[in-house]
C-alpha cells in the first residue's frame, strides 16, 4: 500500500497515524499538504510565527493546527504529542538568519544546541529530528509523497544539452566535495573555474554574485550531500531560483536526479524553457 503513495515512505507506513507537517517558509510545505491530503490522510500542522506562509495555515481548522517561534522545540514536541501523530515531516526552509537573531529557544532548545560541537542546519536539525523520534514519532523522508517533483535523469526541457562534458563533470565533483564539507550544495563554473560557491547565505545569494562577473557559459550546479538525511535539509530549486539564474545570465542548471526536489515542477520548466534556460539531471555512480 505505501508503495503506491511514495517511493519515499516506509514499507509498514500505516495511514491511520496523523502526519504531523513542521512548515517552514514557502511553497514547499503547500506542496507536500496538497499531497497528502489527496492520499486522504490526516494530516496537522506546526508552523513558524513569520516563516510559514499564511495560506497554509488558513487551510487548517484550528485544533489541526499550533504556531511556535523558531526555537521553541519544547512546545513543538508538546503539540505533537497532542496532535497524537504517529509521523512527522519537515519542510520548507527557516530563514537562515534566524540562528543569529529574532531565535527564541526554550530551555529544552538550549540544551540541545549547547550539546552541539558544530552548529549547521544538519546539525541542529538532525537533532530535533533525533527528539521527535524519542517521542516514538517517525521522522519521514522529506521527499515523500512528491515523486512527480523530483529532478529526473537527462534532459528536463527538451533540448540537447550542448555543454562540455568535462565542464559538466567539473562542477558536479565540485559540488560534491563541498556538500561532503557541509559548505553548501550549489556551485557555478565556467569552463573548469569555480565562480561561486553556496554557503550559509543560501543558493540565490550566490547566484547574484556568480552574475556579477558577466560572462558566459556558466553552469549551475545543485547536489546532496553524502550520506544526505532525508529527513530535512532536503536541495529544492524553484521558480525564486531559475529568476535569479535568468538575471544572472546563467542558461544551464545541472540537478541530481532523484535528490533534488524541483518545487511546482511544471511551472518552473515551462518558464525555464520561455527563457531559454535547460535543466538537466544527472546521476552519480555510488
Amino acid at each position: 500500500m505505501s508503495n503506491n503513495l511514495s517511493q519515499f515512505i516506509p514499507p509498514d507506513f500505516d495511514i491511520k497515524h496523523p502526519i504531523v507537517v513542521i512548515a517552514g517558509k514557502a511553497s514547499y510545505p503547500r506542496l507536500t499538504i496538497d499531497a497528502l491530503l489527496a492520499a486522504k490522510l490526516d494530516v496537522c500542522l506546526i508552523a513558524f510565527e513569520d516563516e510559514t506562509l499564511p495560506e497554509v495555515l488558513e487551510s487548517f481548522s484550528a485544533d489541526k493546527v499550533a504556531t511556535i517561534k523558531v526555537g521553541q522545540l519544547g512546545k513543538m514536541l508538546k503539540a505533537i504529542n497532542k496532535f497524537n501523530a504517529g509521523y512527522a515531516i519537515m519542510v520548507g526552509q527557516i530563514t537562515p538568519g534566524r540562528l543569529f537573531k529574532n531565535l527564541h529557544p526554550d530551555l529544552k532548545a538550549i540544551r540541545l544546541i549547547n550539546s552541539l560541537k558544530e552548529r549547521n542546519a544538519e546539525t541542529i536539525f538532525g537533532a530535533i529530528a533525533n527528539e521527535i523520534e524519542a517521542i516514538d514519532v517517525k521522522m519521514l523522508d522529506a521527499r515523500a509523497f512528491l515523486d512527480s517533483e523530483m529532478a529526473e535523469p537527462g534532459s528536463m526541457t527538451g533540448k540537447k544539452i550542448n555543454a562540455n562534458d568535462a565542464f559538466i563533470s567539473h562542477g558536479i565533483n565540485i559540488a560534491k566535495e563541498v556538500s561532503r564539507l557541509d559548505i553548501g550544495q550549489s556551485v557555478v563554473v565556467r569552463k573548469g573555474t569555480v565562480l561561486a560557491v553556496e554557503a550559509f547565505e543560501g543558493t540565490d545569494e550566490m547566484l547574484r554574485r556568480a552574475g556579477s562577473f558577466k560572462t558566459n557559459n556558466l553552469i549551475f550546479v545543485k547536489t546532496s550531500k553524502p550520506n544526505q538525511d532525508y529527513r530535512f535539509d532536503v536541495p529544492v530549486f524553484g521558480i525564486n531560483t531559475l529568476e535569479e539564474m535568468n538575471n544572472a545570465g546563467i542558461s544551464l542548471a545541472c540537478l541530481e536526479a532523484g535528490s533534488v526536489l524541483i518545487l511546482e515542477k511544471e511551472k518552473v520548466l515551462n518558464q525555464a524553457k520561455k527563457w531559454g534556460i535547460k535543466i538537466f539531471g544527472y546521476t552519480v555512480s555510488q
